[in-house]
């Protein structure tokens, strides 16, 4: 079974008179430790799938299979606790909140998942040298890089052990180098962890690092390729 389905999704945003589909019969599969890229032009619908794909969304129609589970059979509640527990999430501009140091972001969401204090830290501080960021705990996202700002938001999706990790332009705030180094990171964890990593992106080098491509173009999808390394 894979991990995460799709069947005939559609979404439908309306204002006033006007209705624009964001999606528009999107079907697709994506297996257990795959790490695949959704590329296509701007507006094509890539972030709209991966927010419905996750729960962040609801769809109009359709229905998105993950772990087994309907999501769209779910309150928002449901899928709220769903997502705390099986899934991480990396955006282009970090999200950090700059009043905590880079090891209060990665516990917080622990700690407001219940988890005990000493266990959150100890956690956080795991993942923060998994990431290559040993040491860098106690600094504020002020004082780091952006490459290691974005290396901090990894660690934050890692923290729960989630089984599925949703990236949004992750690269996209970054310069080459840096870029590529964020790259190598997801795809040895990818490797290491056995997790499945969904990619949004609009830059070619990023998308030939993944599994398999998925594109996109007006709200469909239109071909997908496996890379061949």
């Amino acid at each position: 079974m894979p991990i995460i389905e799709s069947l005939d999704i559609t979404k439908t945003y309306v204002t006033g008179d006007v209705r624009t589909e964001a999606l528009r019969g999107v079907s697709l599969e994506i297996e257990e430790g795959e790490m695949v890229a959704i590329m296509g032009p701007s507006g094509c619908g890539k972030t709209t799938l991966l927010n419905c794909l996750s729960g962040l969304d609801d769809v109009t129609t359709g229905k998105v299979i993950v772990e087994g589970q309907d999501l769209t059979s779910l309150d928002d509640d449901e899928r709220t606790v769903m997502r705390a527990r099986r899934m991480g999430f990396v955006f282009q501009f970090y999200n950090l909140l700059p009043v905590l140091s880079a090891v209060e972001n990665v516990e917080l969401p622990l700690l407001l998942g219940g988890m005990a204090n000493r266990e959150a830290r100890g956690r956080a501080e795991a993942v923060l040298a998994q990431v290559g960021l040993e040491g860098k705990g106690p600094q504020r996202p002020a004082s780091l890089s952006g490459g290691e700002r974005q290396r901090v938001t990894i660690a934050r999706a890692l923290a729960n052990e989630p089984a599925i990790i949703w990236a949004d332009e992750p690269t996209g705030d970054l310069d080459r180098k840096t870029a590529n180094d964020v790259m190598d990171l997801l795809r040895s964890l990818n490797k290491e962890n056995g997790q499945t990593f969904v990619i949004v992106t609009h830059d070619p080098e990023v998308g030939a690092m993944c599994d398999r491509l998925i594109r996109m173009r007006d709200g469909k999808v239109v071909d997908e390729a496996e890379e061949v390394s």
